[in-house]
């Protein structure tokens, strides 16, 4: 499990909980987070970086837990590096399962998204959308300060209600017909009092843990070449281009528990 930051521990959360039995690996390149506001180039190199780091460590899965990541570097990855330098390995993203959800839950067919601005400046949830359903319209707003807010610990403070608040109305004011918003960045399940607090109660709000965690088990059980190569020992590994015990301390805001961390060089 690859992110940015620390939002992916939402998706590894998930993961285990749906399949405590594999080993899991979980780098954060929290030295050069956040992604959202880099460009195109950037976050792919990024990515890459990460990507080769961790196949070299043995993995042969690897899961992108960070929107902007599926957004700006997965297509590449999957289309340019993977069947030239690893064509048994495979990298996966966050968005395809989220969209694939969808169909099943809006009955307006009016979906918002909320994400980083890369992810919004990507379109890639509006294409997955189209390829899955012509008939869905998508509206997306970018919250670039959610994220900082999350990791600076003030997700249940006062101030985030006036940020999480300007946000949620502007979308909502875009398209009064949404009915469901996609949480388009791991990092904001935990704004989620929030988000409701400001969302209509008969907008569904989609986090992504579990949906990804159900298509996982359902690409293993798809590839049983891959399962097999998945080592099962219920263990999990940290690791973050920052200092580990800053890791280990921003974590707790994700993940209950003690944990342990190593610091890790991508470049």
């Amino acid at each position: 499990m690859f992110d940015s930051g620390l939002g992916g521990l939402t998706i590894l959360d998930g993961i285990r909980r749906r399949l405590p039995d594999y080993d899991y690996l979980y780098i954060g390149d929290n030295a050069r987070a956040p992604y959202g506001s880099r460009s195109f180039n950037v976050v792919y190199e990024f990515t890459k970086q990460a990507v080769m780091k961790m196949f070299a460590m043995g993995c042969h899965l690897v899961i992108l837990g960070c929107n902007t990541a599926s957004a700006e570097a997965l297509h590449n990855i999957q289309q340019k590096v993977l069947p030239v330098t690893y064509p048994d390995r495979r990298v996966l993203g966050v968005i395809r399962p989220t969209v694939e959800a969808i169909g099943q839950i809006t009955k307006s067919k009016h979906v918002g998204l909320v994400g980083t601005e890369a992810t919004v400046r990507s379109q890639s949830y509006s294409m997955e959308i189209d390829k899955l359903y012509g008939d869905v319209k998508l509206t997306s707003v970018a919250c670039p300060l959610w994220v900082p807010i999350i990791e600076n610990n003030e997700a249940t403070g006062e101030g985030a209600d006036y940020f999480v608040k300007k946000r949620l109305t502007t979308l909502m004011t875009l398209d009064p017909d949404i009915d469901t918003i996609i949480l388009g960045c791991t990092h904001y399940p935990l704004l989620l009092p929030k988000i409701r607090k400001y969302t209509p109660e008969n907008v569904t709000i989609v986090e992504q843990g579990g949906y990804v965690a159900a298509s996982l088990e359902d690409y293993l059980q798809r590839h049983p070449e891959m399962e097999q190569n998945c080592s099962k020992g219920g263990n999990v590994e940290y690791y973050t281009t920052e200092d580990p015990d800053k890791f280990k301390e921003a974590a707790a805001i994700f993940l209950k528990g003690p944990l342990q961390a190593k610091r890790i060089n991508l470049e």
